[in-house]
């Protein structure tokens, strides 16, 4: 047997007792024999329950997703809702995705939470992450779980937790409920289902969410023209499949064309490196069918369906990706339009996005004289939005993250109902002679040209955590005082909840939750972010920069030539 901290074996001795069974034994007592860097990777720390769930490589151990980590947080959300609800009989929504063990864990959630009285709706097969938002008030639970990793590596499974409203848990919530977790131990979980407790949901719920999506994402385009849109899809092995076909079917859209390789949900993910559509080489296989069939758009979504990615036709018939912050600049604005057309906007509406996106919304959204709200990354903050201001009403809300909310009878991003506002925007502007790509460059031209870049690091592990650490802690303490020569002006810490105005270094107070974000702003109208992930083994920077139309004859390839020079400035 190779050495092992005698602290670290105290800990993995715990899970050798007859809490735990023989499979969950017998795989420890390997990895201390011939495995002790992993089994240190295993057990080094406990893997938290965050402020929206879990999410972490699926595994033995407290650093791991199983059925005991998952066990005890539903557990401890089990005793916390009967905390919170004393006179109400309880009730929880669990969906699940592609990925390895999803299934089986759903069931172990879904078992736990029987045995403790409470009554489950279960979805029978994987379904899109929104559509668990949908049901968990569809249904008047008091929470929902969704099994899922997003776009995470196939080795990775979550668990997420959406409130009453549907959206993600937020405080006080969460903290109480981390609280109650961590008063656990594992013995104390209840794995001794109720059978009759667990109810199967499919075609009905899925019959409710489809319609309420065409509700939502359909703005009476004329048939013809929906017609003549020819649409590339992929779902990239998720579970956007079970959805958005019948979807876009049931809105008119029927000229559409599936990636058949990638249309078998797989946890392996086998024809993609990473089933994130943020990345260009994600919908390869989408691009490549759409030139040989003459397609006018490409979406592809993400494993749990909660993100898209949107490829266009450009001005010379090339392909080319939106970034999240272009998609989300068109549909919002496509929205405002729209509304102000049926003459529904009275000054009780409002869009909302991220302290990271982009800050052409807040231009757009002020052109057309509605609320415009900013909160931490993230949908669970425009979740709370909407929560908190029952006198507005949310047209929609997005993040640079490829993410974006119809509407508010989803409670969280919800690339069903995107898809559909995206082949809306394409077929109308077909129609009219120009594309979803014309009509961004029409926005530019009037509200100013902006260029936005995300460059992420990936750090796995202890040592990986603690470099991110040390990257964030640099930034504080030796603060950049000016970005491709023009000033900072305005420094904001999330963190500590204070903004600097650097001219007279007067500090103003940050209203909003603290997070781990730091944000410069320039003379020039830059805007650079530090953020680390909170789902991920990453630290984010994001760029921001902006031109007046009128200041170039090519504004966007001066744009990138900007963004190139903080990367480099910044060694990014």
């Amino acid at each position: 047997m190779r050495y092992v901290d005698p602290k670290l074996l105290d800990k993995v001795n715990q899970w050798l007792t007859p809490v735990f069974d023989i499979d969950t034994q017998h795989t420890i007592k390997e990895m201390i024999a011939y495995d002790p860097e992993g089994l240190e990777d295993s057990f080094y720390k406990n893997l938290e329950f965050g402020t929206g769930g879990m999410r972490g490589i699926m595994g033995v151990g407290d650093n791991r997703i199983n059925k005991y980590t998952l066990g005890k947080n539903t557990q401890g959300l089990s005793n916390y809702l009967k905390k919170a609800f004393p006179d109400e009989t309880l009730k929880v929504a669990i969906a699940y995705d592609c990925r390895h063990n999803s299934k089986e864990l759903a069931r172990v959630v879904a078992d736990v939470f029987s045995a403790n009285n409470i009554i489950v709706y279960l979805f029978s097969e994987l379904r899109p992450t929104p559509e668990l938002s949908f049901a968990v008030k569809e249904l008047g639970c008091h929470c929902g779980i969704v099994l899922t990793a997003s776009h995470n590596p196939p080795e990775y499974n979550g668990y997420k937790v959406y409130w009453q409203d549907g959206g993600q848990l937020v405080p006080p919530q969460d903290g109480e409920i981390i609280e109650e977790i961590n008063s656990l131990q594992y013995g104390h979980i209840n794995f001794d289902a109720k059978d009759e407790l667990i109810h199967y949901i499919d075609e009905d719920l899925d019959k409710a969410f489809e319609a309420a999506s065409v509700s939502n994402g359909s703005f009476n385009t004329a048939q013809q023209a929906k017609d003549d849109l020819k649409i590339v899809f992929t779902s990239l092995h998720g579970t956007s499949i079970t959805m958005i076909p019948r979807v876009l079917g049931k809105a008119g859209f029927n000229n559409l064309l599936i990636v058949a390789e990638q249309e078998e949900p797989d946890g392996n993910f086998p024809t993609v490196e990473s089933p994130n559509p943020e990345e260009p080489e994600a919908l390869k296989m989408a691009l490549e069918l759409a030139e040989k069939e003459g397609a006018d758009i490409v979406i592809g979504t993400d494993p749990d369906c909660d993100r898209l990615g949107v490829a266009v036709r450009d001005d010379n018939g090339k392909m080319v990706l939106l970034n999240g912050n272009q998609a989300m600049v068109v549909m919002s604005h496509f929205l405002l339009e729209q509304w102000k057309k049926q003459e529904k906007l009275n000054g009780n509406q409002f869009v909302a996005s991220t302290i990271v996106s982009t800050p052409m919304v807040r231009e757009i959204a002020e052109a057309f004289d509605v609320k415009y709200m900013e909160g931490l990354t993230g949908f669970k903050w425009i979740a709370k939005m909407v929560k908190d201001h029952p006198e507005l009403e949310l047209i929609g809300g997005g993040e640079e993250s490829f993410g974006y909310m119809v509407g508010d009878f989803v409670r969280d991003k919800d690339a069903v109902t995107a898809t559909l506002l995206a082949c809306e925007i394409s077929a109308l502007k077909k129609s009219e002679g120009g594309s979803m790509y014309t009509y961004l460059q029409d926005l530019y031209k009037e509200y100013g040209y902006y260029l936005e870049e995300l460059v992420s690091f990936v750090k796995k592990g202890k040592k990986g955590a603690e470099e991110i650490q040390a990257m964030m802690r640099s930034l504080r303490e030796n603060p950049l005082v000016s970005i491709d020569g023009s000033k900072v002006i305005r420094v904001e810490d999330y963190e500590t909840g204070k903004a600097t105005n650097m001219d007279d270094n007067s500090v103003s107070e940050i209203d909003l939750p603290r997070s781990n974000v730091l944000i410069y702003y320039t003379e020039d109208g830059s805007k650079i972010a530090a953020r680390p992930s909170g789902t991920e083994p990453k630290i984010k920077f994001y760029m921001s920069v902006r031109m007046k139309a009128e200041a170039s004859s090519e504004p966007m390839a001066e744009l990138q030539k900007k963004i190139e020079r903080i990367k480099t400035e910044l060694n990014l």
